[in-house]
């Protein structure tokens, strides 16, 4: 052996097992980060394309200072970088943090034999750079995969507005965002390891267990809880350094949740998606109630037709508002029918106390479309052209406005029946045509002969954006699907490192009598401990986060929308944390229990 350096890699093959998942966690990270980059560049590359085709005098340089769509994308992703390398930092610094612990004897023998203290910050450090050998190569052909098949996606399968975006191009922005991030967030991980396994003298390293080595003895209260309990979780408090990294690595991965979440409720804002939404409409040139009933039968029978439904509507109808019904206004008053009504439900645009079955009734019941400048509440008793309505509902946006806002304007929505009873009218404004996919040019020739040129005819089938709505949604999804892969990877890592950290005491547990079932409910206690408390931090820091977010992205520029506590989402960070703790301590009860006692007694 020439160096001290040549038991890196003899290290490495030893040591390959219990570093297999911290190499898997530099690739989720190196990948995340190159995918990130790699879209957003190609993003940019599009945009120049699309604008380039427009502009005579066009540079990247005028794109990169002018274009809000570019300046956006890289706002995000240096965003995204900056919280996957806090991530990347808390789960490889608790891997590394819990290798040199279970491997003080073997530091501890290196400054037996004459290694300086900076020989081993060396070691340690350059150790946790061999992984980076294989880490970064995968994560990155991974990143640049991923690319290609998100870039084939949105190209051949969204639609029109992504059809310059560049195929099997190469992003080098990516790729060196994702070495950076590899190696930096390495050397910074083992940063705090490497002066701990300096600081190892060879008496501490005979003298001292290694899963005591930054814990000082603490008294255990099992009071209230059994004495393995109480034991599990005074080995998860005993190290207030470990404890914060073990926590935060999980409350980090709570916060990116919570973050990433956010971004599926700005999708459905952009992109809004309605059950009643329609690809053709008929309406009168004069837009009165005079397209004719009988219509709509002729329509549905025309092949590829998979919806037909109509809408009448009176403007500037005298309103009496109010309590006393003292406050005279004008609204205007749309009728719905069977189908638009159950979408209203099913879309979930009523708000909290609306009651959609008084419209199905006989008595006069209306919806209300307002907002706070109007004093419009369900329940209140209004007067329309002189006969007497309930609100029985409020919408919480307005689904004839591009951006959901009534402006003060107040409109209501009646059944068929109640609108023909006031009005009199039995026709229609409005017919809207809902097409399957067997709906071709022909069958627009059918409907363009049904009309007979008597009424304005609007194909926008070309305007669909359920495809892109539903490419965005998939894009979100899989990172989020990722945040968790990598977040289970960390936790597993970190309790399996935890626990082969105390073998020795472990061992010596259960040659004096400690059960298995004891030892189970010890490591379990502790992996809950970590990760309740992460679960706690996680929460109180990225709720705050996921409103700040809501309120910058979709609140202010949607007045009607309002930041909820995300139930949902929190009940399934605690079924994930429950269920990653239980796969996380799996497999090191499975290994101790297989292990013979004398064989983990005298564990390195």
């Amino acid at each position: 052996m020439k160096s001290y350096l040549s038991l890196i890699p003899i290290s490495s093959k030893i040591h390959k097992r219990e570093n297999r998942l911290t190499i898997m966690c530099i690739i989720c990270s190196v990948f995340l980060v190159t995918a990130i980059f790699s879209m957003a560049e190609m993003g940019v590359r599009m945009e120049y394309e699309n604008l380039a085709s427009t502009h005579v005098d066009f540079n990247i340089d005028y794109l990169l200072k002018n274009s809000s769509t570019v300046q956006s994308l890289f706002s995000v992703a240096i965003f995204l970088f900056i919280l996957v390398s806090i991530a990347s930092i808390l789960m490889i610094s608790s891997s590394i943090n819990s290798t040199v612990v279970r491997r003080i004897k073997f530091f501890g023998m290196m400054s037996c034999i004459g290694m300086s203290k900076k020989q081993i910050k060396t070691f340690v450090r350059l150790e946790a750079l061999n992984w980076c050998k294989i880490g970064i190569p995968i994560g990155l052909v991974l990143g640049i995969l991923c690319t290609w098949v998100l870039c084939g996606i949105l190209k051949y399968f969204v639609g029109f507005e992504f059809s310059t975006i560049p195929m099997f191009k190469i992003s080098y922005i990516g790729i060196i965002s994702g070495i950076v991030l590899g190696v930096v967030t390495v050397l910074i991980s083992s940063n705090s390891p490497a002066k701990k396994a300096s600081k190892i003298s060879p008496i501490t390293a005979v003298n001292t267990n290694s899963s005591n080595l930054e814990n000082k003895p603490k008294s255990i209260n099992s009071r209230f809880l059994k004495i393995e309990t109480a034991l599990g979780v005074n080995h998860a408090t005993s190290g207030k350094k470990n404890m914060w990294i073990m926590s935060g690595s999980f409350a980090l991965s709570i916060i990116l949740f919570l973050s990433f979440s956010v971004l599926i409720d700005f999708v459905e804002h952009i992109v809004p998606q309605f059950s009643n939404s329609y690809n053709l409409s008929i309406s009168s040139e004069d837009g009165t109630n005079s397209v004719d009933r009988n219509l709509i039968s002729k329509l549905e029978k025309i092949n590829g037709v998979q919806k037909v439904f109509a809408r009448r509507s009176v403007f500037d109808v005298p309103t009496n508002l109010g309590k006393n019904l003292d406050v005279n206004n004008k609204s205007d008053l749309i009728s719905y029918g069977n189908f638009d009504l159950e979408c209203l439900e099913k879309d979930d645009l009523l708000e909290k106390g609306s009651d959609l079955s008084k419209l199905f009734s006989k008595g006069n019941y209306v919806l209300a479309i307002s907002d706070d400048k109007n004093n419009v509440n369900i329940g209140d008793k209004i007067l329309l052209n002189g006969k007497n309505f309930e609100i029985a509902g409020r919408l919480k946006l307005n689904p004839f406005s591009q951006d959901g806002v009534s402006d003060g304007k107040i409109t209501f929505i009646a059944s068929d029946k109640v609108f023909k009873n006031l009005t009199g009218m039995s026709d229609y404004s409005l017919v809207m045509i809902k097409t399957s996919r067997a709906f071709s040019e022909k069958d627009i020739l059918s409907i363009e002969n049904i009309l007979n040129n008597r009424y304005i005819f609007n194909d926008m089938r070309d305007q669909d954006t359920s495809a892109t709505f539903f490419a965005f949604k998939l894009f979100i999804y899989g990172f989020l699907a990722v945040i968790i892969v990598v977040s289970v990877l960390n936790i597993m890592n970190s309790i399996s490192m935890s626990v082969s950290a105390r073998m020795n005491q472990y061992g010596s547990m259960r040659a004096i009598g400690v059960s298995n079932k004891q030892i189970v409910r010890m490591i379990s206690s502790e992996a809950f401990t970590y990760s309740l408390c992460g679960c706690f931090i996680g929460c109180v820091i990225g709720l705050p986060i996921s409103k700040f977010i809501y309120d910058f992205l979709i609140s202010s520029h949607f007045a009607y929308a309002k930041w909820t506590l995300p139930v949902t989402s929190l009940v399934f960070i605690f079924l994930f944390v429950v269920g990653a703790s239980i796969l996380a301590v799996y497999y090191p009860i499975k290994r101790i229990c297989n292990t013979d006692i004398r064989d983990t007694i005298n564990e390195l």
